[in-house]
């Protein structure tokens, strides 16, 4: 089983996070709402409050498989700027686990330099802060051990990636079935 973390700020997309948790849980995987806030209620950039499992104090980072970072203006921004939080993505770059970003949140990649000549996708506007990154146009990009994606539009596409990533192309043909989506 794939040990997820999700990471939730104040000010998150919440499609962005519902949509591929859903997907992964159905896929089989164990994902961990984790919220960067101190509580476990955290309200989205929409005012959407969802319950976190756990606190970023809480997580025992040696068990994930998989690190994904919403985005959302002011979300992504909270996490970019939360020492524990760098921390956890510096740790799960130096063990090759999974990162996954969506939408803004693929910039705090860029701005640790962990996209450097990789393939990858950010929300227009902030190409910038992605630096050396290759950003292709293209709406979810997979590249070593980096999943980016351009927003919300694109949840499900980001969440079958990981679920491929994780489970293998033949669990996303099942999750479209089972969803409607092909």
């Amino acid at each position: 089983m794939a040990n997820v973390v999700m990471l939730l700020a104040k000010g998150f997309e919440e499609t962005e996070a519902i949509v591929p948790a859903d997907l992964l849980k159905r896929a089989g995987a164990n994902v961990t709402l984790v919220s960067t806030e101190g509580e476990l209620s955290v309200s989205g950039a929409h005012d959407i409050a969802v319950a976190a499992d756990i606190t970023l104090e809480e997580l025992r980072k040696e068990e994930m498989d998989c690190l994904v970072l919403p985005g959302g203006a002011l979300g992504t921004e909270l996490l970019g700027e939360n020492p524990q939080v760098v921390s956890l993505i510096e740790y799960a770059a130096s063990k090759g686990i999974i990162i996954a970003a969506i939408c803004a949140a693929p910039s705090i990649l860029g701005n640790m330099g962990l996209l450097e000549g990789r393939n990858a996708a950010v929300y227009p506007g902030f190409e910038e802060s992605m630096q050396s990154a290759n950003i292709t146009g293209k709406q979810v990009e997979h590249d070593d051990i980096f999943i980016t994606a351009e927003g919300m539009g694109v949840a499900f596409e980001f969440g079958f990636k990981l679920v491929e990533v994780l489970f293998g192309a033949d669990k996303v043909t099942e999750l479209q079935a089972q969803t409607r989506f092909a």
